[in-house]
């Protein structure tokens, strides 16, 4: 394995580990002091936090074992587009920030990723 790719699966164990404990000051401690519409945001973040982690996780998989090439964009922009979606959903959620265009900009990144996979699946051989 690679330097960089040692570096993206601990990049992705740190969101796994990351979602897992916003999750679960979600369900037991936020609600104490946030609003029911906050905590669902933080709910949200996680959501699509673990699903990209996910996501991430299997498209590296994919290109270890099947030499899937052009991972690196989608990798690359789900890893930013959760920093910025849901990063500012927890930010908002715990901390009563407002990050204005930062939570639809993630989201476009995350939405990017998706549409660079499809890319990538087309052009590979």
């Amino acid at each position: 394995m690679q330097r960089n790719e040692r570096i993206i699966w601990c990049l992705i164990a740190l969101s796994g580990a990351v979602t897992v404990m916003v999750g679960a000051y979600a369900a037991h401690g936020l609600a104490l002091r946030a609003s029911a519409e906050l905590v669902h945001a933080a709910e949200t973040g996680v959501r699509y936090q673990a699903w990209h982690t996910l996501a991430i996780m299997v498209v590296l998989v994919g290109q270890r074992v099947f030499g899937f090439k052009g991972w690196q964009w989608p990798v690359a922009l789900w890893g930013l587009g959760m920093v910025g979606f849901s990063g500012s959903l927890y930010a908002m959620a715990m901390a009563g920030l407002n990050v204005g265009i930062v939570t639809p900009l993630g989201g476009a990144l995350l939405i990017a990723g998706w549409l660079m996979l499809a890319v990538a699946v087309l052009r590979s051989p």
